[in-house]
């Protein structure tokens, strides 16, 4: 990897990424306003879900990220150091799942920001949104838009998440100040009381919202990925999840208490949600821009965090290839631009595929659903990997000054860290599996979700035994 990486055996990857652009990244890869739609359908509990979150998840995360990438801080992040923790083996599930859980989390993406762009034009476009051929054009063209900036050149891609970034911060805005301004003209939408506020969770669902909403807080990891394409990435990497991360807890939760000031919570739509919220506190007050002006926002904020996802998890085949255990053209970089354009291609052409193939199976609405699932499970996946990766990492450094020691309370802190990391991860995933309460054929929506999980993983290891053995054939 190192010689790819610095172009001694060949064309090498450009260090284009500072700070800004690595804050931008992660708030348009962390940052998914669609959450909050399916954070305030469960109503003012989704407040204090966030709020718990953040504690046993998001802040573990952070720790974790922060001081694993200051140990080990080149290209393919977690891919690295799960192998350097665990082993090979390990390292090659971790990086395979986070790299596949991405390929079927694009289509639920792409979907969505789909269904978001219908209410730019405010009624008149509204039916397109249950058309299969609408979805599958707009989404290809996004798709591929997103593939071929990253082709020509990570200097040039970078600006469509850095837009992507700064529309979240403009639709977070127009989201909390038209809030803010529906309740001081008419009042809340929703009443927040003591009682609705406390999250019940002994109930299924309430597990099922914590669940995702910490999933939503995930993101963090990214970034390291791309280590060998970020100026000074040991001091930039911190930097940049500190800042970032206080910006994501802020939008997150000021963002759903917004929409519940706007819209009740049993009128909010999973996927037109925000647009149809301000687009009725716009007919309020008079204002017909709402609706559409947030569409628009929502819209560019979603394609920037495709733009992110597509830059970062290429990189995981591109690095698994160099191992390897993967076949030997996905670690080809590009000659002039430098980057690992036969890996984009090829993830490109497996979402295509996996989109075309929900489209023709589902109603949009189920299929969005089953892809959510299935982007939980085998996203989180990686996420125990590095989790158990902290602990043993930080023990073998005892007498080792590289890296930073960044989480506080010594070995038990460490430790305690890990758990919480673990524990909530593993919620996710358990909860992540079960049919949702109004579904029509709970037993193929599970056959769906675990099965299709479980067979993705399946051709994985049958990629790494095949690796494996060639290598054992002709010895690196």
């Amino acid at each position: 990897m190192k010689r790819i990486a610095n172009g001694i055996d060949g064309p090498r990857m450009h260090r284009v990424l500072g700070v800004r652009d690595l804050v931008l990244l992660n708030i348009a890869a962390v940052i998914a306003l669609r959450w909050l739609s399916t954070a305030a359908q469960i109503g003012p509990s989704s407040l204090a879900l966030w709020a718990l979150a953040l504690v046993i998840f998001f802040v573990p995360l952070a720790l974790t990220v922060l001081e694993l990438s200051s140990r080990l801080p080149g290209e393919g992040g977690l891919y690295l150091w799960s192998k350097a923790a665990l082993g090979d083996l390990h390292g090659f599930i971790a990086g395979w799942s986070y790299w596949i859980s991405n390929l079927v989390f694009f289509p639920s993406l792409l979907l969505f920001v789909s269904g978001v762009s219908v209410y730019i034009a405010g009624d008149r476009w509204l039916p397109l949104s249950s058309s299969a051929i609408y979805n599958a054009v707009f989404c290809l063209l996004a798709l591929w838009g997103a593939t071929a900036l990253n082709i020509v050149g990570l200097s040039r891609a970078k600006w469509l998440q850095n837009v992507g970034g700064m529309a979240t911060w403009l639709a977070t805005a127009v989201i909390v100040l038209s809030g803010i301004w529906a309740w001081y003209r008419f009042g809340a939408a929703t009443t927040f009381t003591a009682t609705n506020v406390e999250p019940q969770l002994g109930s299924l669902s309430a597990l099922t919202t914590l669940a995702i909403i910490a999933f939503a807080y995930s993101g963090l990891e990214l970034g390291p990925i791309l280590g060998d394409e970020i100026k000074q990435p040991r001091k930039a990497i911190p930097r940049a999840i500190l800042i970032a991360g206080v910006m994501i807890a802020v939008i997150y939760m000021a963002g759903t208490a917004a929409l519940l000031v706007a819209l009740p919570a049993n009128q909010i739509d999973i996927i037109g949600g925000i647009p149809q919220a301000l687009a009725a506190v716009g007919k309020r007050l008079g204002l017909s821009l709402f609706g559409p002006l947030t569409a628009a926002l929502l819209a560019l904020s979603q394609l920037g965090g495709l733009g992110a996802w597509i830059t970062g998890t290429a990189r995981l085949p591109f690095v698994v290839g160099v191992d390897r255990y993967l076949p030997k053209p996905l670690a080809a970089l590009h000659p002039t631009y430098g980057t690992p354009h036969i890996a984009l291609l090829t993830q490109s052409t497996v979402v295509t595929i996996t989109l075309l193939a929900t489209l023709s199976s589902a109603t949009i609405h189920e299929t969005y659903s089953i892809l959510i699932d299935m982007t939980v499970i085998l996203g989180l996946l990686p996420l125990l990997y590095i989790f158990a990766a902290l602990p043993l990492l930080r023990q073998r450094a005892v007498n080792s000054s590289s890296g930073i020691t960044l989480v506080p309370g010594g070995a038990w802190g460490c430790w305690v860290v890990s758990a919480l990391g673990v524990a909530t991860t593993l919620l996710a995933i358990v909860t992540s599996m079960v049919p949702p309460e109004h579904s029509k054929h709970p037993g193929l929506f599970f056959l769906k979700v675990v099965g299709g999980s479980a067979l993705l993983i399946g051709i994985g290891l049958m990629f790494y035994l095949r690796g494996r053995r060639a290598q054992q054939r002709e010895p690196f």
